[in-house]
């Protein structure tokens, strides 16, 4: 576990700071070869300016140059800067600002967030939110309301300029901050490693049902993390852990893959990491990557919506299968019986991308899914389509989804041909954990996708290893850091 570094100009260090914490100067943080050395430092930064080439500014510039993780960082910095992003980003939330601060009766209001909290309880959303999009210590918020309530200011403080009746709640701050927010009562001793969970209470068809969550967090705990349950409103959290469990379906324009760079860039051990997303996610990437490797799958096409005109769809064998690059959970893939259907979904895909892939229909009663971490075969499952379907999940009508039945086999009872075939597809793509999507044809088997996010549900890719499948997890990322 990093060793909890905080840094002050000055008289400042008379402050009331958790005890618990190695308080020190710029001057020692800069010469003392102590901190040149290690990289395993977590530091808050509480200089008196965070100005470009002032102390506070060279101190987070060298602790990030040290790989040490501190807060704030540069690029935080930078963003103060540019006061029209700072309103921007403000618009993104304006239902919570609204919401938030309808009953305050003044038309101003000056909001001082330490480290995501609040001195009113009523306004605990909005500092989460601030702190969540700008990660200083101190931040001081100005709204005044015209028709509306409109954020007119933003900027740090340093700790004099912190009202005295805040000190308590910045000194409780600092200390869920480096100690991790829901831990501090815990009755347990502390571990070695802090490890999160990221998932979504509100996602319909998460990758992992809740008693799983629940099978992870004992596992963690058993093999020595302390294990947190996190969700997006978390993100400024993430530099308090070593490793980052992502819960929550991906995408590369979302906030699961902020999550997975941030947590990267800040050297924790992250599953998905952001090049396995990337890779995974976009299927006109992973049929190419396949293809160049001679790793057998469906026979494919890419068709560019500028070129849709020139389509000569002769070699086309009906039904065909119409993927959007970056669907998940089989949304975005569709089945065209004939040349006006093919045309009918390829201008309703082409209105969100330039790309859309065409696939050869292999149907069958089931695709088998071979768990994959680094490298070795986790589990295998057989996923039947869903009842007078001819996928595993059926996206009709606006309820919920209907699913297939699902069973898992022993890895050893799998046919060895489908093992090393998912093996070699996802070391092209990395060492984490990932789901392969394989059709069988005969004896033949083919990739139809790679995974970087796959299901691990209580009840069904357990069936065989039960609570050694979230064991195994949790050893790999404690693997990873030691």
């Amino acid at each position: 576990m990093a060793n909890k570094l905080i840094v002050l100009e000055g008289d400042s260090q008379k402050a009331d700071l958790p005890s618990d914490v190695e308080v020190i100067s710029p001057s020692v943080y800069f010469s003392d070869e102590t901190y040149q050395k290690s990289r395993k430092y977590k530091l808050v930064n509480l200089c008196k300016s965070y100005s470009y080439q002032s102390i506070g500014y060279y101190v987070s510039l060298l602790a990030e140059a040290r790989g040490h993780k501190v807060m704030p960082q540069i690029t935080t910095l930078q963003d103060f800067k540019f006061p029209t992003l700072v309103k921007e980003d403000a618009e993104d939330f304006e239902d919570v600002i609204q919401q938030a601060l309808k009953k305050q009766g003044d038309d101003k209001l000056e909001l001082i967030v330490c480290l995501g909290n609040v001195e009113d309880p009523k306004l605990s959303r909005v500092g989460s939110l601030l702190f969540n999009l700008y990660q200083v210590p101190i931040l001081k918020a100005v709204f005044q309301k015209k028709d509306k309530w409109q954020l007119t200011q933003l900027k740090p403080l340093n700790l004099k300029e912190l009202p005295e009746g805040l000190q308590g709640i910045m000194k409780q701050s600092l200390e869920e901050y480096l100690q991790g927010k829901n831990r501090l009562n815990k009755s347990y001793s502390r571990k070695k490693f802090d490890l999160a969970i990221l998932v979504n209470p509100e996602e319909q068809t998460p990758p992992s049902n809740k008693k799983a969550i629940q099978n992870f967090v004992k596992a963690g705990e058993k093999v020595g993390f302390n294990v947190d349950v996190i969700t997006k409103n978390d993100f400024a959290k993430l530099i308090q852990y070593d490793a980052l469990f992502i819960r929550e379906t991906t995408n590369v324009n979302h906030h699961t893959f902020k999550f997975a760079k941030k947590a990267a860039s800040e050297g924790l051990v992250v599953m998905d990491d952001p090049e396995s997303i990337l890779r995974c996610t976009n299927k006109v990437y992973l049929s190419e990557l396949l293809s160049a490797h001679k790793i057998p799958t469906p026979k494919y096409y890419i068709i560019k919506k500028d070129k849709l005109s020139q389509l000569n769809t002769k070699g086309f064998e009906y039904p065909i299968i119409l993927k959007q690059p970056d669907g998940s959970f089989s949304k975005g893939v569709k089945k065209a019986k004939n040349e006006e259907e093919l045309m009918k979904v390829l201008k309703d895909f082409f209105q969100t991308s330039e790309l859309v892939i065409a696939q050869e229909f292999i149907p069958t009663d089931f695709d088998w899914r071979v768990g994959v971490l680094n490298k070795k075969p986790l589990y295998v499952c057989r996923y039947y389509m869903a009842k007078d379907h001819w996928q595993i999940v059926n996206w009709k009508g606006a309820g919920s989804p209907e699913e297939g039945d699902a069973d898992t086999i022993a890895v050893e009872d799998a046919p060895k041909a489908l093992l090393d075939l998912a093996v070699k597809a996802t070391s092209l793509i990395g060492n984490g954990l990932y789901g392969v999507d394989i059709k069988q044809r005969g004896k033949k088997f083919y990739i139809i996708e790679i995974n970087d996010n796959p299901n691990l549900d209580e009840g069904v890719e357990d069936q065989v290893i039960k609570q050694n499948l979230y064991t195994s997890i949790m050893q790999e990322f404690m693997n990873r850091l030691l």
